[in-house]
């Protein structure tokens, strides 16, 4: 039996659909009037410091808000500047929506190797406050088809993100929208 994420999603397997939004707000009332995603948790102004985009430093910055709709967690990302990244790369290429899918790893590194090996480079790699590194990776047609992220399982996304999952199962539509921490 393989290992499982808190909310139930096994390791190794896609535990997040993320989207590029114009306005978070706006998203976050849509997919929750219209697709029964939340409540959201709002990470404002998610600037990491060594941050490397396409091998160079990068100092992109986004607000970003996650919820669930069932298992899959829902993940809204509004671009706050215009410096290179894989948000700003998207959005010159087609616009805003679908963006990436996240997949958990208990070894990011390790995961980004195997991909690697089939092809993929590694497109944005940064901290995140829940501890360890995200990967991008890209096969030549993230900013056209979408981007692959590697999430890394410590002990603070697994409980950051089952206490969103929680919330969820419980909501009634009151306080839609909430801290990250």
């Amino acid at each position: 039996m393989s290992k499982q994420l808190g909310f139930g999603q096994p390791y190794g397997t896609m535990a997040q659909t993320a989207y590029i939004v114009p306005d978070l707000a706006a998203a976050c009332l849509h997919w929750m009037q219209n697709l029964g995603a939340g409540p959201f948790f709002v990470l404002p102004h998610l600037y990491a410091p060594g941050q490397t985009y396409r091998g160079a430093e990068s100092r992109a910055d986004v607000t970003l808000a996650m919820g669930f709709a069932g298992h899959m967690m829902i993940e809204l990302i509004q671009p706050l500047d215009d410096h290179p990244s894989v948000y700003r790369e998207t959005m010159e290429r087609r616009g805003f929506g679908y963006h990436h899918v996240g997949i958990a790893f208990d070894d990011v590194d390790a995961a980004s190797r195997d991909y690697q090996a089939r092809g993929y480079h590694e497109a944005y790699r940064a901290a995140v406050p829940t501890g360890g590194e995200v990967v991008y990776l890209d096969d030549g047609t993230g900013a056209a088809q979408g981007f692959i992220e590697l999430l890394p399982v410590t002990p603070g996304m697994d409980a950051t993100f089952t206490r969103f999952w929680e919330a969820s199962r419980t909501w009634d539509g009151s306080d839609p929208i909430r801290p990250f921490m």
